[in-house]
């Protein structure tokens, strides 16, 4: 039997299925009376969920603790398994119905909850990430304000004191970042920032959006995840486009990435090789890029699961590279 989750804020949807048949379905609160009530039909199922994170987190959670199976799935999956369901149905009972249909048919990997650390390290990044925005907000007010010519000196002080302020929040739990990896992940970042172009932002991002990269088997996932894979866009001879990254991951870690790469097309061998060699044979200067970023990405997938530093003159380098 499987089940299958649709979580919103307030309430989640669940439809369990043996075979074709519907065993049980509706709908509780998003809350710990809500999940409870679940219990009473699932125990026993290979439960799934979408990804929708604070929305989906604590029912994953409280159904592992409880020892059923669950799966927490990327909802671009589910969206792809419902575009070749050929489904014009979008509601809440519909979307977990198609959950369940599709775990029954590929068994997805269950789920274990990220550590302690890790979680952390992620609500950090996304407070440091809503500061940044916030800051940016400000700084355009202020400059809109100033070349207006009709600033008060009283505002314009205020506003840069907030400025500084954010900075130093930034700053701050940046810090704190550093600290946490370094405590639960020493070993991993140092490896990873052995690596020519990967510094510590792009280690710490690598390391807290892949779980240690303990969350994929190869590191064409990890490529996926972040929305870097190249996406295919020709119909015979006639139709031919310019094969646009598919940006469908994270924009955040893509622009820490991308500026790892511009460092690595000039002091990573194996980079900068690829760089050379697509920009011999005419391909656009950000198509080269983001290849040198996809092949930052497979160098650090392979040393961390091999757990030793880069060696360019490794023989068994050729994994990397």
């Amino acid at each position: 039997m499987v089940t299958g989750i649709d979580c919103s804020k307030d309430y989640f949807d669940f439809i369990v299925l043996e075979g074709d048949s519907v065993i049980a379905r509706d709908r509780y609160g998003n809350d710990r009376k809500g999940f409870k009530e679940l219990l009473r039909h699932v125990s026993g199922t290979h439960v799934a969920m979408e990804a929708t994170g604070p929305y989906s987190f604590q029912l994953a959670l409280f159904l592992y603790e409880a020892e059923v199976r669950v799966s927490v799935i990327n909802p671009l999956i589910i969206r792809r398994f419902s575009q070749m369901q050929m489904s014009r149905t979008k509601t809440d009972k519909k979307d977990a119905l198609l959950i369940a249909e599709f775990t029954a048919m590929t068994s997805p990997k269950e789920w274990t909850p990220p550590g302690r650390e890790l979680l952390q390290i992620r609500n950090l990044e996304t407070y440091i990430e809503g500061t940044k925005q916030r800051m940016r907000m400000l700084a355009n007010q202020l400059h809109a304000f100033e070349a207006a010519g009709m600033l008060h000196k009283d505002l314009q002080r205020e506003m840069e004191q907030e400025l500084h302020g954010y900075e130093t929040r930034i700053r701050e739990k940046g810090k704190e970042i550093e600290g946490l990896i370094n405590r639960a992940y020493a070993r991993l970042s140092e490896n990873l920032r052995s690596i020519p172009g990967i510094g510590p932002r792009s280690a710490s991002l690598l390391i807290v959006l892949t779980d240690g990269f303990r969350r994929f088997e190869n590191h064409r996932q990890v490529i996926s995840y972040f929305g870097l894979a190249p996406r295919i866009f020709e119909s015979g001879s006639s139709v031919k486009g310019r094969n646009p990254i598919c940006k469908m991951g994270m924009g955040n870690v893509r622009k820490v990435l991308y500026m790892a790469a511009m460092a690595a097309k000039r002091c990573n061998r194996a980079c900068r090789e690829l760089f050379e060699r697509l920009t011999a044979k005419g391909k656009l200067h950000k198509v080269a890029v983001i290849a040198v970023v996809n092949k930052l990405i497979k160098q650090a997938f392979a040393i961390a699961k091999s757990g030793r530093p880069y060696d360019e003159n490794f023989l068994g380098q050729n994994i990397i590279r």
